[in-house]
């Protein structure tokens, strides 16, 4: 079977990887078919953090590889585009706050109950 996935390089704590079309038997920093792309997962400034020929990709697709679940994450980010990813985090994170405050309410209003409950009965 025919497998798209990363392939890490790059010095200790700094990872690189090649986004490649191997056979699925061989070690993943082994033989490999064809390079198809790379991602930079620290890039900072004008560095390019990703970068995929789409077009060899879906090739090998229609052939029948089967793309890893990260693999899978960076073909949806690069077909959204930068925008799309970061309203998506945006999105994200306001929902996280948005849960926060309302769990923080919510645990407030248990409180004052109590309180109130504590101050009837005495």
């Amino acid at each position: 079977m025919v497998v798209i996935r990363l392939r890490r390089l790059g010095a200790k704590k700094r990872p690189f990887y090649h986004v490649i079309v191997a056979d699925k038997r061989f070690a993943a920093t082994g033989r490999f078919i064809e390079q198809v792309g790379i991602y930079n997962p620290i890039a900072r400034g004008k560095e390019i953090r990703l970068r995929l020929d789409l077009e060899s990709i879906n090739a090998w697709i229609a052939k029948g590889a089967q793309p890893s679940d990260r693999v899978k994450r960076l073909l949806w980010e690069a077909e959204q585009g930068e925008e799309a990813i970061l309203k998506a985090k945006a999105d994200k994170h306001d929902a996280a706050v948005a849960a926060k405050k309302a769990a923080a309410e919510a645990k407030a209003k248990a409180e004052a109950e109590a309180a109130a409950a504590e101050s009837a009965e005495a």
